[in-house]
């Protein structure tokens, strides 16, 4: 995990176990804005506010048409209206790696609307709204987290000390987003935490339970209670069930 600047290049967009990288030009900003709540009296010298509730910013996606069948974008996101894990890595000075800083929200897409222009490619437009009503996270105003395991394949279980450190341990719960790319059977997928960075130490904190990713991509999040505790360290780990290799990609977000 580096720290610093980066450029651009370095972002990855998934969305419901899809890597849409390839196809995608921009993604417009990503973060939580908050309402603001007024409450100035007469006398008040100034104008006072509170923060009020969150407003998730994400999009619109600008990407390029294309009907590849299975992963090309326009197969991928062609029908609007639905609920979408978007995940969005960012890589500091090179491809995202297991602690780099992560974007995660569970959205509904709004539209999908081609864009042919002369003299360029067929672009898409793709808008996303605000947290789904339905989403499981409601209870947490943050998107930002750490990518607890890059994209890549496993075969095994993690054995491997922590690179992500919360400096201490919180009870302000968290959430966990998985993007599971191609599988060849059943596998959960994991984050564990513990209060001291040995593998020995570490215990589940929260799960997929099984997921099949071996006939079309799978996506998710599991929130913990909002007062839960978590420890220090954050690792990823897999529960290899039919499956003896899974790819996928795995961030958490901590309560704050």
């Amino acid at each position: 995990m580096a720290t610093g600047r980066t450029v651009k290049k370095h972002t990855e967009v998934y969305m419901g176990g899809f890597d849409i990288t390839g196809y995608s030009m921009d993604i417009g900003d990503l973060g939580m804005v908050f309402a603001e709540a007024e409450g100035t009296a007469f006398n008040d010298a100034v104008i006072g506010a509170y923060n009020d509730q969150g407003d998730v910013q994400i999009g619109p996606l600008n990407g390029i048409f294309d009907n590849t069948a299975t992963i090309g974008l326009h197969i991928v996101a062609k029908d609007a209206g639905v609920k979408r894990d978007v995940m969005v890595p960012i890589g500091i000075r090179a491809a995202a790696a297991e602690g780099d800083p992560v974007f995660s929200a569970t959205v509904p897409q709004l539209a999908y609307q081609a864009q042919p222009t002369a003299g360029n490619l067929v672009a898409v437009n793709i808008p996303f709204g605000n947290w789904a009503l339905d989403a499981i996270t409601l209870l947490y105003a943050q998107v930002w987290g750490d990518l607890a395991h890059e994209k890549s394949a496993e075969t095994g279980v993690n054995s491997a000390v922590a690179v992500i450190d919360g400096a201490a341990q919180t009870a302000l719960g968290g959430y966990m987003m998985y993007q599971v790319f191609t599988s060849n059977g059943t596998v959960a997928i994991k984050i564990q935490d513990s209060s001291v960075n040995s593998d020995g130490n570490f215990g589940d904190l929260a799960t997929s339970g099984d997921v099949d990713a071996s006939a079309a991509p799978k996506s998710g999040i599991i929130a913990l209670g909002k007062t839960a505790t978590v420890e220090r360290y954050i690792r990823w780990q897999i529960a290899l069930n039919t499956a003896t290799t899974v790819t996928f990609a795995l961030a958490f977000v901590r309560g704050r």
